[in-house]
Parts: structure tokens; C-alpha cells; sequence
């Protein structure tokens, strides 16, 4: 098992930045990719970026040029820096992981951030 645990989210004003962190802890070296999806109430939940073991890096259309994805694998955590923030990022952001041994994947409880002014 793994388990996650995000920070970082909250309000901001359009044009802002946040980083959110997701801190793994248990089996360790079962990670694999790792990434940030968000959702609103009554959505699908969305692929933001993601990042393997090797750094490879993907991200959503809508987020490229303002948000980075990034690890540190020594210290099992994953960060999502988000520049330019839009209205329409606003949403619950979960932290993933997929196991690299299994078809497992594990979620985070979800972090809040809201671009308002």
C-alpha cells in the first residue's frame, strides 16, 4: 500500500501561482508515475501532468506553459507548481501514483485550490 498526502492548495487570485505537494509514504518502492489530476463537483476527474520514475513529463493542452510537474525522488514527493493561474483551474486536485509491479493505482484525499478575485 501506498499512501499520499497533498498541501499546498488554496485561494488565490487570477494571474497567481500555488504549489501543491504530494508526500508518499508506506511501500515505497512500489511508485511509479506519479501525477496530479482535478475535478469539480458533478466532472470526470481530469489528468493535469504526470511524471515517471525517469522524469518523462506529460501535461493537459490547458495547463502547458503554466504549470510544472516535478519529483524528488529521494524524498517520495511530487509537486505541481501552477503559474498564470485561470478561473478555470479552480477544482479538487488529487495526487496518484501507479504502482510500478501492478495495476494499482492509489489516490490522495484531494486538495482544494480556488482561482478567485
Amino acid at each position: 500500500q501506498v499512501q499520499l498526502v497533498e498541501s499546498g492548495g488554496g485561494l488565490v487570485q487570477p494571474g497567481g501561482s500555488l504549489r501543491l505537494s504530494c508526500a508518499a509514504s508506506g511501500s515505497i518502492f512500489n511508485i511509479g508515475t506519479m501525477g496530479w489530476y482535478r475535478q469539480n463537483p458533478g466532472k470526470q476527474r481530469d489528468l493535469v501532468a504526470s511524471i515517471t520514475t525517469g522524469g518523462n513529463t506529460n501535461y493537459a493542452d490547458s495547463v502547458k506553459g503554466r504549470f510544472t510537474i516535478s519529483r524528488d525522488n529521494a524524498k517520495n514527493t511530487a509537486y505541481l507548481q501552477m503559474n498564470s493561474l485561470k478561473l478555470e483551474d479552480t477544482a479538487i486536485y488529487y495526487c496518484n501514483v501507479k504502482s510500478r509491479y501492478s495495476s494499482s493505482t492509489y489516490w490522495g484525499q484531494g486538495t482544494q485550490v480556488t482561482v478567485s478575485s
